[in-house]
This record gives C-alpha cells, structure tokens and sequence, in this order.
C-alpha cells in the first residue's frame, strides 16, 4: 500500500507507471548524448599571442647569467643519474687479471694489520674525508690525464694521486705538497701505457724499485706529465723517447743556450718509496683502510659518468674500465655515498669529483681497489734534497 501511495504522487494526473518511465528513459538518453557531444563553443583564449606581445612592445627575454638548461644540461640528481644514457662506449684503461699475471705483477707484498681486519666491528663515522679532517684538508691536486693530449694512464694518475695524499697526511699537512710523477711510471713502469695499465702494478714496480735502489718515483717538477709512453704514436709522442733512460727518470735543462738549454739526468733527484702494498674490495674493507691510513685507488665504470655534472650516483654500471681515487664517505638525505676523485681536471663534475653511492657497488667501484704505505719521501722536514746546480750538475757533492 504505501509503494503504491508513493507512486501515485510522484506520477502527473492521467498517466500510467509504464509511460512515465518510458518518457524519463528517452529524456535521459538525450541529456547523456548532449553532455558527450563535442562542444562547438570555442572558449575565448586568454593568452596572447606572439603578434600581440609584439605589438605591446614586450620583450620575451632579458638576462645575464648562464641558464641552467644551458648549464646543467645533464645529470643533477640520482634520479635523473639513474635513468641517463651513456653517451658513448669507452675503452677499458684497465688491465684484466690474465693480463697482471703475465706481466709478472704481485698484487700484494705487505707485513702489517690490514685496518680491515683490525677495525672489523669498529662503528665508523657517517661522514669522514681526507679532503676536511678537522679542518685540514690532506688531499692533493686533481689531475687530468687529457692533457697535453690524451692519454689512457688513468690506471698510473689514481694511484699516485692516493699515495700522495698519503704522504701528505704523514707529513701532517705541513709544507708544499709534493706531486709525484706520473711520467716516470709510464716512462719506466712496464705495468702499462697510455692504452691501459694496472694499478696495482704501479705500486708492485715501485715496491721493488724501493727495496732495489733505495730510490722511488721521482716528482712532477723533475718529470712532468706528456701523455706519451714507448708505443704512442699519437699526437706529439713519435717526436721524443720514452724509454727509461737516466733522463726519462728525471732531468733539467739548462738556460742561455741554444735550442732552449741542454738536458741533462738529475743523479739524485727528489723521490718517495713505499714499505708495503696491497688490494682490497668490498665498502667496509674501503672505509676501514681509507679512515685508517688515507685514499686508496679503485676501478670504476667510467662510460655512464662520462656527461656527469654533480649530484650522487647510483647507476649499476657494466665493467670496470677506468681507476680514480676514493678520498672518504658521506650522507645526502639519508644516501650514504662515496668521495671520489677522478683524473678528468677540475672543469668536471664536481670540481674534478664524483659522489657515488655506497654498499651496492655501484659503478662497481667497491668491486677492486688498491693501497699503498709511504716509507721515505724528499722533503725538506725529512729527508732534505742533494742539491744540484741550475743546470743539473753536481748532485752527488751539492758543490757548485
């Protein structure tokens, strides 16, 4: 009964149920087919165009400053580094095992703990660099190995570029840093070239050159970097010998005279040695060596950092191909990521830096690494000079 009282309100006087929903049904219908018809009333712009702002005078650009799509063109953020493609394929500068092995090299030669296995369960700090120990910073220069021309000695400029650094830190930071030279790696080596090289097998030559001769590598100033070694037959190298003659370990040239001065072998010329050496892999192996005794030199994928530009990146990487050094660790939002320097000069990425992330070997850059210790160094709080006149000449009595 009262379905039917309802009914019979809500039906006009002198219709039956079915024609009311027979009506309401056809009304409906047609509402639905208006709504999803395209409109053909064209909404009035409310922008101007071109021809308008022209007309009004309006200048659409008026600035000084770089431009960040014109500056930062690349990565900036590890979310756009993960998804970035590398731009071009990059030949590997790093020796394989098989290849190590053939040329004779030792990867390891050492008596000491290994901070690894000493601070095992020791708690680091979420951030430590060498680059700002309280305040010290105990890092020396970024280099690049593109110039004077390029040269593929990544695997040479990483391991100095550590053992630097370390000898700056057992020097406290005190005086004039003191560069090594990669030149003389090249020049006398034998563990690589500019087509590739072992770091490792940097520090094996220059373990055994420090127990043969008393002597180590020699310093930039007496030898300095020209991207050529023995087989390069590019650029300027086919001009010049590098062999690993007396005066392709360190030398001079002397003034006023014809042809810019004769050069000459500097007999006793600054150098540095090391005690020991070894490798190592993994992050917590990394950050007790590097926390413990300074930077190391590790292998990187170099070909998705090629266009890098900052920021911390967590790209996986296909094969090791390039060495850098890792001078430290820290934390971004929450990302722990590792400091790095590379051998690209200053002009990239980060002042010459890279941050990569942490404990997932990414680049797979906690897949191999190096150290070395210093043992003696020519420096003037140490072991001071023999010096040499202008000229080279003299060095065993420093009389002139």
């Amino acid at each position: 009964m009262l379905v039917s009282a309802l009914l019979a309100l809500a039906l006009p006087l002198g219709t039956g149920p079915d024609k009311f929903i027979a009506e309401t049904w056809s009304k409906g219908q047609k509402e639905v087919e208006r709504i999803a018809r395209p409109s053909t009333d064209k909404v009035p712009s409310a922008v101007w165009t071109r021809a308008q702002e022209a007309a009004a005078g309006i200048v659409r650009e008026h600035f000084t400053s770089l431009r960040p799509q014109d500056a930062l063109p690349g990565v900036a953020t590890p979310a756009e580094l993960a998804t970035r493609a590398p731009a071009r394929k990059v030949a590997s500068a790093v020796w394989t095992r098989a290849q190590e092995e053939a040329a004779g090299i030792v990867r390891e030669q050492f008596t000491s703990p290994r901070p690894q296995d000493a601070l095992q369960g020791v708690a680091m700090p979420a951030e430590f660099t060498w680059c700002n120990k309280d305040g010290v910073n105990y890092c020396t220069m970024s280099r690049n190995q593109h110039l004077p021309q390029y040269c593929g000695s990544c695997w040479a400029h990483g391991a100095v570029s550590a053992l630097a650094d370390r000898i700056k830190i057992a020097r406290k930071a005190q005086g004039v840093d003191i560069n090594l030279s990669v030149q003389h790696i090249l020049n006398c080596g034998g563990v690589g070239s500019c087509h590739g090289g072992s770091t490792a097998g940097v520090y094996h030559w220059l373990y055994r050159l420090s127990r043969a001769t008393g002597s180590g590598i020699s310093y930039e100033s007496s030898n300095p970097y020209m991207a050529c070694s023995s087989e390069s037959d590019e650029g300027l190298c086919p001009a010049a010998d590098w062999s690993c003659t007396p005066q392709n370990i360190a030398r001079t040239c002397n003034t006023f005279s014809s042809m810019g001065g004769t050069c000459v072998a500097i007999a006793k010329y600054p150098n540095a040695t090391i005690s020991e050496y070894g490798t190592l892999s993994g992050a917590a192996a990394m950050k007790a060596e590097i926390f413990a005794r300074g930077p190391i030199s590790c292998g990187i994928d170099a070909e998705p950092i090629i266009d890098y530009y900052g920021g911390v990146s967590s790209l996986k990487g296909d094969e090791v191909n390039h060495i850098v050094s890792v001078v430290g660790w820290g934390e971004e939002q929450g990302t722990p990521y590792w400091i790095v320097r590379n051998s690209w000069g200053e002009y990239w990425g980060e002042m010459g830096y890279i941050r990569v992330a942490m404990g997932n070997n990414a680049l797979h850059l906690e897949e191999d690494c190096a150290w070395a210790v210093p043992k003696a160094f020519t420096a003037p709080e140490g072991s001071p000079n023999f010096p040499c006149g202008e000229g080279g000449d003299d060095c065993e009595t420093g009389k002139h």
